[in-house]
């Protein structure tokens, strides 16, 4: 048996939603909801870049996943099913690691996969991992990165930071608790979050490139500058740990990789969106990223957050 048709064998046992046909068609086929926009989004892991050699496999899909399904939060949706494309490298013990790994993933989370391609990559390659998420939120009411407006404020729903340190523990440049590798390995979208502030948000994004960049993402789409008090900026307990000066915590609004939500929010709505995020910032008339903490205004370090090929 080759590995393709083992890989998809084992795929079976996830796929049991009516649409996903048992993967023995080349299409899943949904009902649309009525009164819902659909939402898609796709997201590529590549080993080396966006995972470590040595991860687990099991830790690899379950970040595959959630990456894709931040994505859906950022936009107050609800998932509907994933479509996943995996490279084949020939290594069958990874491959089944990474199924087992991704059954649990999708069985947390509640997400049905419903389909998608396999192919063969040339021994040696850096593995490459693709997932396209659909969710469904009601109609209408999807944020859009380029909404945000002059005196909204710029909300987080938690702290940053982690998961930069959590790459350092993976790689060996530091010893930290394992919560913080965890944030690294196994990070968690914000769903509910999601669904609770896009009502109330008029934009909104997950951290995955870094807060900074995200934030300065929305501003430029929206045509608009932002301010971010560093001070009021979360870090969780562990982060704390390793410092909370100024320098902490540019380093931690840069890490990525946190998949938090950031969020414009009108001032009326603050209370609301209280119970979810914590106010760090503002949109102004303008354009460009201004940071400040209680010693008075702050350079913009040299790098926002991560891009790729810069």
């Amino acid at each position: 048996m080759s590995d393709e048709r083992r890989l998809i064998d084992r795929l079976r046992g996830l796929a049991r939603h009516p649409g996903a046909r048992g993967l023995a068609d080349d299409a899943a086929v949904l009902p649309a909801p009525v009164g819902r926009d659909l939402v898609f989004t796709h997201d590529m892991l590549v080993e080396g870049i966006h995972y470590l050699p040595g991860d687990p496999a099991g830790d690899v899909a379950w970040k595959l996943l959630a990456v894709n399904l931040s994505d859906l939060a950022a936009k107050g949706a609800e998932p509907i099913g994933v479509l996943m494309g995996f490279g084949l490298t020939g290594a069958a013990d990874w491959d089944a690691a990474f199924v087992d790994g991704l059954g649990r993933a999708l069985d947390h989370f509640g997400v049905p996969l419903l389909g998608g391609d396999t192919v063969s990559q040339p021994a040696g390659q850096a593995r490459v991992l693709g997932l396209t998420a659909i969710g469904q939120a009601p109609a209408g009411g999807v944020p859009d990165r380029r909404g945000a407006k002059a005196s909204d404020l710029l909300v987080l729903t938690g702290p940053v930071g982690d998961a930069g340190l959590g790459l350092r523990v993976a790689r060996g440049e530091i010893e930290g608790p394992r919560r913080l590798l965890k944030a690294y390995r196994l990070p968690m979208p914000r769903l509910a979050e999601g669904r609770a502030l896009a009502p109330l948000a008029d934009a909104m994004a997950d951290v995955s490139d870094g807060l900074l960049i995200d934030a300065a993402r929305i501003a430029d789409a929206s045509g608009l500058a932002v301010a971010i008090d560093l001070d009021a900026v979360p870090l969780s307990d562990e982060a704390r740990a390793f410092g909370s000066d100024r320098a902490a915590r540019i380093a931690a609004a840069t890490a990525g990789d946190d998949y938090q939500l950031i969020a414009a929010v009108p001032p009326g709505a603050a209370a609301a969106a209280a119970r979810h995020a914590t106010v760090i910032g503002r949109f102004e008339a303008g354009s460009g990223l201004r940071l400040h903490d209680r010693d008075g205004p702050v350079p913009l370090p040299g790098t926002l957050g991560f891009e790729h090929r810069r």
